[in-house]
């Protein structure tokens, strides 16, 4: 009996990743060198994105205080309202991402213009990581709701 046809083993695996094979079919399987993780399918490989932020607090947040202030008590719809004057504000340019984020973001980010540096998948909350996967290099989101807050994203890389 002949073993299933073996596919073509991708060579374009995320570092720590190698092709083996399954001693009984030589079926292709990957193993990551480093953690000893193995799976039938190819690992996907490691998504590197960029982003910066404006982040505005409201009273249900994780966390209701920030850098600007120890207590946040606006209401959500508050912060609703807020993110989308700042859109309005930058798509109609009367004033860059980066200075209204140093100066109106609650996140400590601001100091640092919104850059939240290069992050990869699952190091942030899911619906961040989706609205920056969803925007192109350059691209404006609209409110994006979150745990910390209401977030307006420039996806930078």
């Amino acid at each position: 009996m002949q073993p299933p046809s073996v596919p073509d083993a991708p060579t374009d695996l995320p570092p720590n990743w190698v092709v083996n094979f399954s001693t009984k079919h030589q079926l292709p399987y990957y193993y990551n060198v480093r953690t000893g993780q193995s799976l039938w399918t190819p690992p996907e490989p490691e998504i590197k994105m960029r982003a910066s932020h404006i982040l505005v607090k409201h009273n249900e947040s994780r966390r209701p205080s920030s850098w600007k202030s120890p207590r946040i008590t606006r209401s959500l719809d508050d912060a609703m309202q807020m993110i989308e004057n700042y859109r309005h504000l930058i798509a109609t340019n009367q004033v860059t991402f980066e200075k209204l984020a140093t100066t109106e973001s609650d996140c400590n980010s601001a100091k640092k213009g919104g850059d939240l540096n290069w992050f990869s998948r699952g190091q942030m909350q899911p619906p961040f990581e989706k609205a920056v996967l969803a925007l192109k290099v350059g691209e404006l989101s609209g409110p994006v709701l979150t745990d910390s807050g209401v977030h307006l994203i420039l996806r930078t890389g």
